[in-house]
């Protein structure tokens, strides 16, 4: 059994918390700290430490994960009054779950080892809180390769696939690009099931009959019936994914990058936002195509 490492979780959301209850079923040290006591008291109940502010659970720990909404919280989070950086020291390694602005990323990393010495590693994932649970994520990192390896000590217990992609930052540029595939495949999956229903064709039973040719994914295996049944359990908030959508355009826009098949993607997301759908799962995108009174 690997040895326990004392790791700080910041930001106990369902990512959060499915993180620090997967490294604690791992046998790891964890502290956790969250403006909403509830959350924190949840995870206390599996065996965590809390933390009266980030500092404290920085200064508890060698290892500090963050699992946070946006660049200006995770901003917050490090450089402000009692946070990261006021515990921090180059024995310590930030490894940065949430999915952020690249540059962002780069700039703050910088900045932190500047001021402290403590080195970060941006660790954006693919899997969802299930694969948190189950210590199966996907993760694309970004930052030095001693580093990297470094976080692989928390890393083996929350991640199958785990990939350096280049310096600081290039793990939030993947992530971006999971996101751009993840969302114009909902989109797809979405008209696939229209046009199945229209043609007379049972549309659940489309994943295994298309299992193992080219146009197999996993949403649509994972997905395809949930949307035909319009099952809209949450699986995922489509705002979370419009928040990831607009960092991806906004980097497009700085590099000069042509999208013209996301960019109709991103709108529908903002559509479905605006009908105040934005907290539901993304089969809420059948309700488009189904059209009104559904």
């Amino acid at each position: 059994m690997a040895k326990s490492e004392t790791i700080a979780v910041i930001g106990a959301g369902i990512m959060g918390s499915a993180i620090a209850t997967r490294l604690l079923a791992a046998g790891q040290t964890v502290t956790v700290f969250d403006l909403d006591p509830a959350k924190v008291a949840t995870l206390v109940e599996k065996g965590a430490k809390s933390a009266a502010s980030i500092g404290e659970a920085v200064q508890a720990s060698d290892f500090v994960v963050l699992s946070l909404n946006h660049a200006d919280i995770v901003r917050k989070a490090v450089f402000g009054e009692s946070g990261v950086a006021s515990a921090a020291n180059p024995d310590k390694l930030l490894i940065d779950m949430s999915s952020i602005d690249p540059k962002d990323t780069a700039d703050m990393s910088a900045r932190l080892a500047s001021e402290t010495g403590m080195k970060w590693v941006d660790c954006p994932l693919s899997g969802g809180a299930p694969g948190a649970l189950n210590g199966r994520l996907t993760i694309m990192a970004g930052g030095d390769e001693a580093d990297f390896e470094r976080a692989r000590a928390v890393m083996q217990h929350l991640a199958v696939n785990y990939n350096l992609m280049g310096p600081s930052g290039a793990g939030q540029t993947v992530k971006l690009i999971n996101q751009l595939f993840c969302a114009v495949a909902f989109q797809a999956v979405a008209e696939a099931v229209k046009l199945a229903e229209a043609g007379g064709v049972d549309a659940a039973r489309i994943p295994a009959a298309l299992k193992g040719g080219r146009a197999d994914n996993a949403i649509m295996q994972e997905f395809m019936g949930k949307f035909a049944a319009r099952d809209y359990t949450p699986t995922g908030r489509i705002d979370n994914m419009l928040k990831d959508l607009d960092s991806l355009q906004a980097f497009a826009q700085k590099t000069r990058t042509p999208l013209p098949m996301t960019g109709q993607v991103i709108e529908i997301h903002r559509l479905l936002c605006t009908m105040g759908l934005g907290p539901k799962d993304s089969a809420e995108m059948m309700r488009l195509l189904d059209g009104p009174n559904t």
